[in-house]
């Protein structure tokens, strides 16, 4: 009799289905990235106010690292020490000569307004005998109908508004003095820190960036670049316009040189505008007022030597470092300034800078695509 068959049960080993585990790993990451992506903007908006400090604390530690190098191996590794010197020596070098122009300045502004005021008046009393009278003899204004303007009433307008200017100026330089002092300090704090742990602090942000090595370090040479590039192309020759434009007029005997001066400097931060707006209508008085060898002579200064400092300095002092053209540069310095105030003349550069940047690297990676789009464009 045969034996009886065991039946072996087998049992059937179920794998465990990996969609809900990959759904719930997924499901986390982004519940991850959503809570980041919140956190980030209400801290960003938290320290926004601190913000164009941080840059220009960027812009200068970018700027001044070389030298910080140098003294880091002097000190022998000291980083705090090296670090809180540099803060302290720019500090120096930027607040007693802004301390002792800031005085002259102001002193100045007074002087013009009361000397320029009571100049006003007595043409206004002597009235079609004086400076209004050849005021009407021009050629150009009877062609262009000014000559029939009541100057007498425009001029005692100027006076009353440039009263209420200066007022409003002291005001606002009153309230704002504790602003700049602050923003001073949150500026230096940060350029502090920037020099002891940049290095640091870029390796930190490179951990979460996933662009490319190559794509991080261009990015960082641009910064630096076009900081360097608008520091040194505008400022100084910003600051050498303001220094011949105020010499020039203390040559001419102009009251007020050092206000000038400043006013002038402070125009050609802007591109395409610059110290012309105030020497042009200066040497236009002066033909006016009976001056005319002297305000020639100003006016051949202001288009002649001024207005070629860009085009000799301006490759000298930048070389082609940043990079943009003249129109972007234009523009963005104004929407800078528009957006954040007098430092935006730095950081809209900087700004559209990045955007070209992002842009080269759009053009690298998809350039397969970019070129395959024109060639079926073309066959099209």
């Amino acid at each position: 009799m045969p034996a009886p068959t065991r039946k072996i049960e087998t049992k059937r080993k179920t794998m465990p289905d990996p969609k809900p585990a990959t759904e719930e790993i997924r499901f986390g990451r982004y519940f991850l990235l959503g809570v980041v992506i919140l956190i980030g903007v209400v801290f960003f908006k938290m320290i926004s106010m601190f913000l164009i400090p941080i840059i220009l604390a960027a812009v200068f530690s970018g700027l001044f690292y070389g030298f910080y190098e140098k003294l880091l191996r002097r000190l022998r590794g000291r980083r705090a020490i090296s670090a809180g010197l540099c803060c302290l020596l720019l500090l120096l070098l930027l607040l007693i000569p802004l301390y002792f122009l800031g005085s002259l300045v102001a002193q100045e502004a007074l002087d013009f307004y009361d000397s320029a005021e009571g100049q006003v008046k007595e043409i206004i009393a002597q009235g079609d005998q004086g400076l209004l009278g050849r005021l009407s003899e021009i050629p150009l204004l009877q062609r262009l109908g000014l000559d029939r303007l009541d100057w007498q009433s425009s001029l005692q307008d100027v006076l009353k508004s440039a009263a209420s200017l200066i007022a409003n100026v002291i005001n606002t330089a009153t309230k704002s003095t504790f602003s700049v002092i602050a923003n001073l300090f949150f500026t230096l704090f940060a350029m502090f820190y920037f020099f002891k742990d940049g290095d640091r602090l870029i390796a930190y942000i490179k951990k979460f960036s996933p662009l490319p090595n190559q794509y991080e370090d261009q990015l960082i040479r641009r910064f630096l670049a076009v900081s360097r590039g608008t520091i040194k192309g505008t400022m100084l020759i910003g600051f050498i316009k303001g220094v011949i434009g105020g010499l020039t007029f203390w040559i001419f005997g102009i009251r007020s040189p050092i206000l000038w001066g400043v006013i002038m400097a402070i125009l050609s931060l802007i591109p395409m505008v610059g110290a012309w707006l105030v020497m042009y209508p200066a040497a236009f008085v002066l033909m006016l007022t009976g001056q005319v060898w002297q305000g020639v002579l100003l006016f051949l200064i202001a288009a002649v030597l001024v207005g070629n400092i860009d085009n000799v300095l301006q490759p000298i002092l930048v070389g082609r470092e940043t990079g943009m053209h003249d129109l972007l540069i234009f523009f963005s310095t104004l929407g800078g300034i528009a957006m954040f105030g007098v430092m935006g003349f730095i950081i809209g550069p900087i700004i559209a800078a990045f955007f070209l940047t992002v842009l080269d690297f759009y053009a690298i990676e998809f350039r397969n695509q970019l070129v395959k789009g024109k060639k079926d464009d073309e066959q099209g």
